[in-house]
This record gives structure tokens, sequence and C-alpha cells, in this order.
């Protein structure tokens, strides 16, 4: 209960504070002051109040859609995929060239390591052409 009482009061003297305070001045535009034109790229930005109202009054969710609407949404999606297929492409073709590598590697890796077992096993005794079939 005397939390309540804490918080109530603590409210109380803010909004006393706020209204009383001369410094304090509204958000909203003083009734006498004029709309400014806006300038350079605010004016492609914002539109007028009657564009602004038939903006989406224009086309309905079920209404007609053009065939330029659909080839136009035809384009992006093309786009889009063309896109992702060459990105795929490109992993790909790193993931190739990366796996390639590493083959090479491990058989250059095991080459060395079998001609110098060969190397020093050997004997002497039979033809090394043997090893080496």
């Amino acid at each position: 209960m005397s939390w309540t009482r804490v918080i109530v009061l603590s409210l109380l003297a803010t909004l006393l504070i706020l209204t009383i305070s001369s410094r304090v001045n509204g958000a909203a535009v003083p009734g006498d002051a004029k709309a400014t034109e806006p300038k350079g790229d605010a004016r492609r930005v914002f539109m007028p109040e009657s564009d602004a109202s038939n903006f989406f009054r224009r086309r309905g969710r079920r209404s007609v859609r053009y065939q330029a609407e659909y080839q136009a949404e035809q384009r992006v999606r093309l786009a889009v995929d063309e896109r992702r297929k060459e990105y795929n492409e490109e992993q790909r073709n790193e993931f190739e060239n990366y796996v390639e590598e590493e083959r090479d590697e491990q058989s250059e890796r095991t080459r060395e390591k079998t001609e110098q077992y060969r190397e020093y096993h050997y004997d002497g005794l039979h033809p090394r052409y043997y090893w080496y079939h």
C-alpha cells in the first residue's frame, strides 16, 4: 500500500511540475503557423494529403492486375533467381577448387611418404623397378 502512495505522489508531482513549468511547450504546431513547402528530397518523399489518401485506394487486393505488373514482378523474380544461381555456382566452383587442392596435397604427401619408405627399406637385393609399378 505504501508503494502505491509513493508512485501516485511522484506522478502527481511530475504532472504538477510539467503543467506549471513555463519552459515546456507543446509539440503541436501553433495555429497561425503556415506549413512550409518541403525542399529537396523531402519533396519527393512527402506528398499532398489528397494524393496520400488515394494512394492505397488506387488498387485493392482483389482488383484486376495489369500485364505490366505481372511482367515487372516476373523480371524481379528472374533477376533474383539469376543472382541465386550465380552465387550457388560460384560457391560450388570454390568448393570444387578447394577439394581438388586438398586431394592434390594429400596425394603428394602420400607419394612422398611412400618414396621415403621405399628408400629406407630397400635392401639392395631386388631391382628397384619392382617398387615402382
